[in-house]
């Protein structure tokens, strides 16, 4: 998708047992003309590979790995990175 609508980011940290059940809620929104932004910060739990099988599954996920920065400076990379209006 080159230019969707809406950019969602969504910052993740170690947070594998809520983690689908937020992007199943993303996914599932009725505007579909969405960018969902996952930036895992460094997750030293099972998120880093349940992006990734969302972002195989839904091309308009894109999982992002990087080291642990903080919930300020990952969100602020999220918005450099968000190709919405």
């Amino acid at each position: 998708m080159d230019n969707p609508k809406v950019s969602i980011i969504v910052p993740v940290y170690n947070v594998e047992s809520y983690l689908a059940q937020c992007l199943d809620s993303l996914i599932e929104q009725t505007l579909s003309d969405i960018e969902i932004l996952c930036l895992d910060d460094g997750s030293t739990d099972g998120s880093p590979e349940l992006l990734d099988a969302y972002a195989a599954k839904d091309a308009r996920i894109r999982a992002l790995h990087r080291e642990n920065c903080g919930v300020a400076e990952t969100r602020n990379v999220g918005v450099g990175l968000a190709r919405g209006e």
